[in-house]
């Protein structure tokens, strides 16, 4: 069974979402698989990412003002000389500058980003 993404206002499960993604990402040569969330709050963008043991998203530009939770597993986010390791159930910011993040078990992190507004 699929855990099929439901239209704007309809609840998102993550534990099912968690598990497809997990074996998506075991599937994919990259190690990782992603999915955007529908959100009908215009400028807040939240993205559930798996990725599995040992890979990464390799260094990259912060997206702004946005927090990382992890869901399963354990990562480390990287900025600099300065890194944090981040188990289940626990919530970070991400800093302000270029960082990666490195998954030490398979692991899913929804990524949530204040995005700019968009002209109607």
């Amino acid at each position: 069974m699929s855990a099929a993404i439901p239209n704007e206002g309809q609840p998102t499960d993550l534990q099912k979402l968690t598990d497809e993604l997990l074996e998506r990402a075991a599937a994919e040569h990259a190690g990782r698989a992603a999915r955007t969330l529908p959100h009908p709050v215009d400028g807040l963008r939240q993205t559930v990412i798996a990725l599995t043991a040992g890979t990464e998203l390799s260094e990259h530009e912060s997206p702004g003002a946005a927090s990382l939770l992890v869901l399963r597993g354990r990562a480390r986010l990287v900025a600099g000389e300065k890194s944090v390791e981040l188990r289940t159930h626990q919530i970070a910011p991400i800093p302000d500058r270029r960082h990666s993040l490195h998954a030490e078990e398979d692991t899913v992190v929804l990524l949530t980003v204040v995005a700019a507004h968009r002209d109607r």
